[in-house]
């Protein structure tokens, strides 16, 4: 089971529901990645219990960003990330027949797969190649090149991103790595 949320009932849901783990990783910008990757399960409790793709790329827009800014608001930014995550859902029903499995899963290869990653909204290079890095290191998605694909984050033994969380601890270790980098760039 993933441990992003670092909440049992948010982690379960990300674990088992591949469109909630893609909002995540949309929503994890600006805002702490326990906030970010608990959003999903609140979002669905919004639109009454069900998160399908089909659902939220049909709504109205205003009405998706009214759901996104109800207080508590799913994001800092609750407007921008609500036309986001409506754009992620419009590719996962138009281009992969609202399966958003299927983005990884009929992968060829590394770099289909990050091709297919970076087409998302919100996914620039960075967030792409740490997703792959979380699908091949947490979720057994390891199409050939898939290491290469993701680059320094598919290394193992690292604790650079979410793609290496796994408990309390290595939530810790990926803030501190983080926090290294952030002074490093000060100086």
């Amino acid at each position: 089971m993933l441990h992003l949320a670092q909440d049992e009932e948010a982690d379960l849901l990300l674990s088992e529901d591949p469109l909630a783990l893609l909002i995540g990783l949309v929503l994890d910008q600006q805002i702490p990645l326990e906030r970010a990757f608990s959003a999903p399960r609140d979002l669905r409790e919004r639109l009454g219990g069900r998160l399908e793709a089909e659902e939220i790329a049909a709504m109205d827009p205003d009405s998706l960003a009214a759901i996104f800014s109800a207080r508590p608001a799913l994001h800092r930014f609750p407007a921008a990330n609500a036309k986001r995550v409506q754009g992620l859902c419009r590719i996962v029903v138009d281009d992969y027949g609202g399966g958003a499995a299927r983005i990884w899963e009929g992968a060829a290869d590394g770099d289909d797969l990050l091709r297919r990653v970076r087409a998302l909204p919100g996914f620039g290079e960075q967030k792409a190649r740490i997703f792959i890095g979380l699908l091949g290191k947490q979720l057994g998605v390891q199409p050939p090149g898939w290491q290469e694909a993701a680059g320094s984050f598919g290394r193992q033994g690292t604790y650079m991103s979410i793609a290496d969380i796994v408990d309390e601890e290595s939530l810790g270790r990926v803030r501190a790595y983080k926090q290294q980098l952030k002074a490093a760039a000060k100086r």
